[in-house]
């Protein structure tokens, strides 16, 4: 057997990772959800604007829900970024299912936490339902982010109560919602401790 000599690998110069193209990387994107979540949360609280809340309640409308996954969709759940994917994830499947949505949260009003969701209808019909959460995320740009947050959370608790209630306790879709409940709930209280960044 011989030996063969070692050699030091090559390093590709600043031009070879230039030339490729097609790719992104993974720190760009976490940085740019994480700008785009202090801007929206921390830019505009305070500011009063009825017209940036607007824009804001309808930004997966407008830019698609697509953009926003692919920017916030990989973040931790306490980050502002993630809490804003999971808020918009609330939103799109409460239009995408309104009856449905509103058929599990009267299955789970019996909850207590059901009356921290202030502005629902008793009982809450789809259209009810579009209009609290469209309520909730509206607050985003005008008032305190953790209050926010944990009507979210609640609004999910209730509907999670709701989907036992109507099926399987175990199933994953139950499962999902309550998951979704406590990361909301979690985030709201380190907002209130510390802020979330």
């Amino acid at each position: 057997m011989t030996s063969r000599p070692h050699h030091r690998p090559m390093t590709p110069g600043g031009s070879f990772f230039e030339a490729i193209t097609g790719g992104t990387d993974p720190a760009l994107v976490s940085e740019a959800a994480d700008r785009a979540a202090q801007l929206l949360v921390r830019g505009t609280r305070g500011a009063g604007d009825a017209e940036v809340a607007e824009r804001l309640l309808h930004l997966a409308d407008t830019e698609g829900i697509e953009t926003i996954a692919e920017v916030w969709s990989g973040s931790p759940a306490d980050s502002l970024a993630g809490c804003l994917w999971r808020l918009y994830l609330l939103r799109s499947w409460v239009y995408a299912d309104p009856a449905g949505v509103a058929r599990q949260f009267e299955a789970g009003r019996v909850a207590q936490v059901a009356r921290v969701v202030a502005g629902v209808a008793d009982p809450p019909g789809p259209e009810q339902l579009k209009a609290m959460v469209d309520e909730v995320l509206r607050g985003i740009a005008g008032s305190d982010f953790a209050d926010v947050l944990l009507r979210a959370a609640a609004f999910a608790r209730v509907v999670a109560t709701g989907r036992a209630a109507l099926s399987d306790p175990t199933t994953a879709e139950v499962q999902r919602m309550l998951v979704l409940s406590e990361q909301l709930e979690a985030a709201g209280h380190l907002e209130l401790e510390q802020g979330l960044a």
